[in-house]
């Protein structure tokens, strides 16, 4: 058996007294579309900011790709592979949709720091590769015609599709969504969930999403794990999760049998 991707085993953190976390165990295989849910301030982003690097856990281990990412910063595990959206859109706000993406492609660009300041021939050879890699995702995303737009004076919808995009510029092998359908109407919520599956299939990439909308989470997730108060209450697939007795009481509710 392979081992997983991302695998958190017995993660737990704390904020002095609060335990926001608690003994959390879950792994993520290659290729897979995995969802974690729950009610509000169940921990769910929490865990997003320790997987990338932005808290370090008080226990246990989080390890990517067969290695320790304890104390990683959260510029290195980008590198390595691991890619993030926001709950609340975080865009570049005094730049273009070109260059929001740009900036991420550039993670991979290794000029060094006299080249760049030089604008040599290797530097420019660089840049020119960057931006044609750049305008390729943006017309596969339908937003290259826009690319010169400052990205908050786009629509709430393709500005969702920008972050997804800036995030796959870093060329990651894991994508975490944190509630990408907030906001969304229900005909953008639709949209959003034909990207994600697109997403998966077209970069081979696994998937851990956080979302509240259920149509969303049991429509594409192949596997869901749900957090109560920082701690996993159930794990399995979609038809299991609806009919697990502790989801519904905690936060499905009876609707959803």
């Amino acid at each position: 058996m392979s081992l997983p991707l991302l695998d958190l085993k017995n993660v737990t953190i704390k904020f002095g007294g609060l335990t926001a976390v608690s003994d959390l165990s879950i792994s993520i295989g290659e290729g897979e579309l995995v969802g974690l849910i729950g009610p509000n301030g169940a921990g769910k982003t929490t865990a997003f900011n320790m997987i990338t690097g932005v808290y370090q856990p008080t226990s246990g281990e989080i390890s990517f790709a067969g290695k320790n990412t304890l104390g990683v910063k959260p510029n290195q595990l980008a590198g390595l592979g691991i890619a993030r959206t926001f709950q609340n859109i975080r865009l570049f706000r005094s730049m273009s949709v070109l260059d929001n993406v740009r900036v991420a492609a550039r993670l991979h660009n290794h000029e060094g720091f006299f080249s760049s300041l030089w604008r040599g021939k290797r530097w420019r050879s660089a840049e020119v590769e960057t931006e044609k890699n750049v305008m390729e995702l943006l017309d596969i995303f339908n937003l290259g015609d826009q690319r010169d737009e400052l990205a908050t004076s786009m629509p709430y919808g393709d500005q969702r599709r920008l972050e997804i995009v800036r995030a796959l510029a870093t060329r990651p092998k894991i994508l975490l969504l944190d509630e990408p359908a907030a906001g969304m109407n229900p005909s953008e919520k639709e949209d959003l969930m034909r990207l994600i599956r697109f997403v998966k299939e077209r970069y081979q990439l696994s998937v851990l999403l956080v979302e509240h909308d259920m149509k969303v989470v049991m429509g594409i997730c192949e596997r869901i794990a749900v957090l109560e108060y920082g701690i996993k209450i159930a794990e399995g697939n979609p038809k299991e999760i609806q009919s697990h007795p502790k989801v519904i009481e905690a936060y499905l509710g009876a609707a959803a049998i």
